[in-house]
Formats: structure tokens, sequence, C-alpha cells
């Protein structure tokens, strides 16, 4: 079972690489991984941003940290994903990315989740490595999807299927 386990895992780093090579990467493309892998989720709707999320099981939504947050969820070892919006007086992305990298950002790179536009980035916060995903609401303000801490591949995996999973709501 370990084995089953670590090549699914191999398998999943793979396709996300190869999805994000172009920069672009679809649920439909990681779904199976996590179906194949037994790994459980739900998805949240968050109705005044008109999005979806896939938060995994184990991760509880939890009380909101401040007025910015629109929805945080976190599990009993730390893990966390917040959805909040950029306290940053900047309306568009490519301005919002020389905003990022000059602030302490990483491998900041342009792309699409399933079909949005968006940026992507990491940080390091005080409880560690986190990766972000920004985009840009019909209102004209940064919306951020953040996972984290990752401390091994393990946890970026699942950073991965979270934002892999941000979507327009139906």
């Amino acid at each position: 079972m370990k084995k089953l386990f670590a090549l699914m895992l191999a398998l999943c780093l793979m396709l996300c690489s190869a999805a994000l090579a172009d920069n672009s990467i679809t649920w439909e493309e990681v779904a199976p991984t996590l179906e194949g892998a037994g790994i459980e989720g739900q998805f949240y709707t968050f109705e005044q941003i008109a999005v979806k999320i896939w938060i995994p099981n184990g991760m509880s939504a939890t009380e909101l940290p401040n007025e910015n947050y629109i929805g945080y969820f976190a599990a009993e070892d730390g893990d966390a994903v917040a959805v909040m919006y950029a306290d940053v007086e900047i309306k568009n992305l490519d301005d919002y990315a020389v905003f990022v990298a000059e602030n302490g950002g990483a491998n900041v790179e342009t792309g699409t989740v399933n079909g949005l536009p968006c940026i992507t980035y990491e940080f390091t916060s005080d409880a560690g490595l986190c990766q972000v995903c920004s985009f840009t609401t019909e209102a004209g303000y940064i919306l951020e999807v953040a996972v984290g801490p990752l401390p091994d591949d393990n946890a970026k995996m699942g950073a991965g299927f979270v934002l892999a999973s941000i979507q327009a709501a139906e």
C-alpha cells in the first residue's frame, strides 16, 4: 500500500509540474489523481465572490482573523487555507505581480487556473513556506488563496490540489 501511495504521489507531482509548465491547470487534470489516491474533500462556495474551492477533509472552517478574510480553514496539525482580499491599492494582476516580487514573494508566475487569469507565488511567513494564487475580482480587488505551511513535498502536493480547484461557482 505504501508503494502504491508513493507511486500516486510521484504521478501527481509530475502531472502538476507538467500542467504548470505552460502556466495553466484545470481541476479536471488533477481530480482523477485525488480519487485514485483516496484523498477526500469537498467544495466550498463563496457566494460573495462567486468562487468555489476544494478543501480537504480534516480542515474545518474557523473564525476569520480579520475583515479582509472571506474564509479560513485549519487542520489540527497547523495546515491552513486562507481566502482573503489583499490589503493593497492595486487593481490588476500585472502590477500586483511586480508588487509581490518586490515584497518578498518568490517564484512569481502568471497563468490560469480553470480559465481564471492569476498569479502564483510563494512566501515564507512565521509559520513557514506558503503557496498563494491571486486573482482580480469583478469589483477590481485582488483575491488571494493561500495554503501553508508547506514543510514537505506531501504538503506541497496538497496545496497544489487546493489551488488547482479554484473555479467560478456554478
